[in-house]
C-alpha cells in the first residue's frame, strides 16, 4: 500500500444541506478533477462540515470569495487551512479499527483477515477513496437488516445504490452467490468497489456502474428488483422513492440508511406513499436503518 502525497486542506462548517449542496457544487465545478476533492457531511447537530483536499497549495484569497459567493462572507472566514502530512492513512486508520460484526457478516481490513470465524462470512474493505468501511452505524445497520432478510427469503435480482466501497454488494454476493448489481455517482467510487469485489473473490458476480439515480439502462435491463440497499442521504433517498418504485418487482424488499434519527419519519411517508410499507427500523449510533416491502 503506497504512502499518500502530503496534500493541503481547508475545512468550514454551514448550517445547512442546501448551503453545503451548493458550495459543492460551485467549487466541483471551478477546479478540474484531480486538483481538488470536495466532501461535505451532515453532523448530529444539523450542521454540515466540509472538507476540500488540494493537491497543490491552493489560492486561499480565491477560495474564500467562491464560498463567500456560494454562501455567505461570514462562513468565508471561518475557512481554516492546514497540511495534511505524507502518510499511510488508509493503513493507519484501518490498525484503529477492529472487526465490525453485523449478524453473520464481519467487515474487516486486511490486517484481520486471519481472524474472523469460520462460521461468519468475511467482508475485507480498505478505507481508499470511498465510503463505507462498515465502522459506522449506517453501514453495520444495513447489513444486519441484510442478513434479517435472507434468512427468510432469497432475492434474486439485488441492487446496491450508492454502493461506496461495495461493502453492501459484497456481503449479498457473498451470502447468495449470485449476481449483483451495484452503482454509484463517483467514478472514485466505483473503481474502489469493483477493487474490492475482486479482492473477497465476487468479482464475477457484482457488476458495477456509474450512474445518477436511475437514470442509467442497465437498471432496466437488470431489474425488476427483489431487493435494493440504499445507504446515502435522507434527502436523495426521498427524491428516490418514486423512481426506484417503478424498478420494484411484487413483494420486494428496500433497505434505507444514512439517514439521522429524526429524518427516519420524512423518508418513511414518502416510501409508505409509493405503496412500500415499513417492516423494521433499527437505531445506531443516532443514525436510523429501515426495512421497506413493497406490495405483493
Amino acid at each position: 500500500m503506497s504512502v499518500t502525497p502530503a496534500t493541503h486542506r481547508a475545512t468550514f462548517a454551514v448550517g445547512d444541506e442546501r448551503a453545503a449542496r451548493q458550495i459543492v457544487d460551485v467549487l466541483t465545478e471551478t477546479f478540474f478533477e484531480g486538483d481538488a476533492a470536495v466532501a461535505a457531511f451532515e453532523r448530529p447537530d444539523g450542521r454540515w462540515d466540509v472538507t476540500v483536499h488540494f493537491a497543490e497549495a491552493p489560492d486561499q484569497a480565491l477560495l474564500r470569495e467562491l464560498v463567500g459567493n456560494a454562501a455567505s462572507e461570514e462562513i468565508a472566514a471561518t475557512l481554516a487551512f492546514d497540511t495534511v502530512e505524507a502518510k499511510d492513512w488508509v493503513k493507519a486508520s484501518l490498525e484503529d479499527l477492529v472487526p465490525v460484526p453485523a449478524g453473520r457478516f464481519v467487515v474487516h481490513g486486511a490486517h484481520d483477515r486471519a481472524r474472523i470465524p469460520a462460521n461468519k462470512l468475511g467482508v475485507e474493505i480498505e478505507a481508499a477513496l470511498a465510503f463505507g468501511t462498515g465502522h459506522h452505524g449506517t453501514t453495520r445497520g444495513c447489513l444486519l437488516l441484510l442478513d434479517h432478510v435472507l434468512k427468510a427469503d432469497r432475492p434474486d435480482r439485488v441492487l446496491d445504490l450508492g454502493t461506496g466501497t461495495g461493502v453492501l454488494a459484497i456481503a449479498a454476493a457473498r451470502a447468495m452467490h449470485r449476481a449483483i448489481m451495484a452503482s454509484d455517482i463517483d467514478a472514485p467510487s466505483v473503481r474502489v468497489a469493483r477493487e474490492n469485489a475482486q479482492l473477497n473473490g465476487v468479482g464475477h458476480l457484482v457488476q458495477v456502474i456509474r450512474a445518477t439515480g436511475f437514470a442509467a439502462p442497465e437498471f432496466a435491463q437488470f431489474g425488476p428488483f427483489d431487493l435494493v440497499l440504499a445507504n446515502i442521504l435522507a434527502n436523495p433517498l426521498r427524491q428516490l422513492a418514486g423512481p426506484m418504485s417503478k424498478h420494484l418487482a411484487p413483494g420486494a424488499c428496500v433497505i434505507l440508511s444514512g439517514l439521522l434519527n429524526h429524518q427516519a419519519g420524512a423518508v418513511i411517508a414518502a416510501y409508505r406513499a409509493r405503496g412500500l410499507v415499513p417492516v423494521r427500523h433499527l437505531r445506531l449510533e443516532g443514525w436510523s436503518s429501515l426495512l421497506l416491502r413493497a406490495a405483493p
